[in-house]
């Protein structure tokens, strides 16, 4: 299995496929299984890197409270250890938070990104309301509830969710727990518009609580394109996988060509 060290944490990544690289972040709990499907399907024609974030899955607990700068520096040596100097950047949930912290912190190391049911800060009561409630568990050290819920939510198939479920077990609640925490205090709204790079925003029409993040961040943004996927929530990369990986496919196509004119 392909693991890397950074310091004195054991990171577990994937990489499959060739051609232009798509680098995944999962947010707390969740693994890189979460993107199954992305695998799957998109690296037939790109290439596609997951990996698991500090305490999370296949990776090592973490003495460093993870962070977004943290998962950020970790994405930039993994980048350096592929011996990859750009990429396009696709967080999910709350890794969209993740995605722009990278763009922010690492312009020079991307082509882009792409959010999906992201936000640039957490400003709405109900949100602040389960991100706590999860952390609470997390504190208790109920994984398996955290899992279950968690894994129920985001697969598509009985399969898949046993596989998810697995996964996650793996992980460790303290760094989870971190993750968590670090999303209610992070803010990046008000330097949205540094962001040069083009980047994609996906949002199910379902999930009204993130309508708000959507309109937000697509006026702040400098090059941002929004797009809705009708009849799914929040759950977008395995409830809505076909539609999310087409229009992935279709972003990075799209800026490829304007790039060789």
């Amino acid at each position: 299995m392909p693991f890397f060290m950074v310091n004195d944490c054991r990171l577990f990544f994937t990489v499959q496929g060739q051609g232009t690289p798509i680098l995944f972040i999962h947010p707390p709990v969740l693994t890189h299984f979460n993107f199954e499907y992305q695998i799957k399907e998109l690296s037939k024609k790109f290439q596609v890197i997951t990996f698991d974030i500090r305490g999370h899955g296949r990776s090592s607990f973490s003495k460093q409270s993870v962070t977004y700068p943290l998962i950020a520096e970790d994405m930039k040596q993994l980048l350096d250890h592929l011996k990859i100097q750009k990429t396009y950047i696709c967080g999910y949930s709350i890794g969209g938070s993740v995605a722009l912290e990278f763009l922010l912190s690492y312009p020079d190391r991307a082509l882009g990104g792409i959010v999906i049911s992201g936000m640039s800060e957490v400003n709405n009561w109900y949100l602040k309301n389960k991100i706590a409630l999860a952390m609470s568990l997390a504190k208790i050290k109920a994984l398996s509830v955290l899992a279950v819920t968690t894994s129920w939510s985001n697969s598509k198939t009985r399969s898949s969710f046993w596989r998810m479920l697995k996964e996650q077990h793996k992980g460790a609640v303290q760094n989870m727990e971190q993750y968590y925490r670090y999303s209610l205090s992070y803010n990046c709204t008000n330097k949205l518009e540094k962001i040069k790079n083009p980047v994609l925003l996906v949002y199910g029409q379902k999930d009204q609580l993130f309508h708000h993040y959507a309109k937000l961040m697509h006026d702040k943004l400098p090059q941002s394109e929004l797009k809705g996927i009708q009849q799914v929530k929040h759950q977008i990369p395995t409830k809505a996988a076909f539609e999310i990986n087409d229009l992935i496919k279709q972003f990075i196509f799209t800026h490829e060509e304007k790039w060789n004119k």
